[in-house]
């Protein structure tokens, strides 16, 4: 490998964004769903290589409880914990600009459809995003969530 292709390569990785951190929810700049929204009040993240931990934080219906997702950053599904002892299959994968991260989860629901959740990470001006669609046989839902490094 000659030195030229090798500086392009660790230029391409050097230039995906790291979510790593811990970040907590800013409910004000972001836009949630009124009534049903499962956005995490924090997210911690580890991003390694090609691996990316994914820690949520979530309460919903008075419940408090941890969503704990790994991911390959190459396209390969991974397969996580999905609700009710189901299994969620999901993608990640940098987008061509490498600017933001894709991840694409399907999860079986109680009525044999699939829910599909496609949330896109990024990093503007020190905040975390996640912009998410949720799409099933109940509709379709979209949140921006926006968190503050801690």
């Amino acid at each position: 490998m000659t030195l030229l292709t090798l500086s392009v390569i660790v230029l391409i990785v050097s230039a995906q964004p790291d979510f790593s951190g811990k970040w907590k929810l800013n409910k004000e700049k972001s836009t949630l769903n009124d009534e049903y929204s499962m956005a995490p009040a924090e997210i911690i993240i580890n991003q390694m290589n090609d691996t990316l931990l994914v820690e949520k934080h979530v309460s919903f219906q008075g419940n408090d409880f941890t969503i704990n997702d790994k991911f390959t950053l190459d396209g390969k599904e991974c397969i996580n914990p999905g609700m009710m002892d189901t299994k969620k299959k999901s993608t990640a994968l940098f987008t061509s600009g490498n600017d933001s991260l894709a991840i694409i989860s399907k999860l079986p629901m109680e009525d044999g459809s699939e829910m599909t959740i496609k949330e896109i990470f990024l990093l503007i001006d020190g905040n975390f995003i996640v912009n998410s669609t949720a799409s099933s046989s109940w509709g379709e839902m979209k949140e921006r969530m926006v968190y503050d490094k801690q």
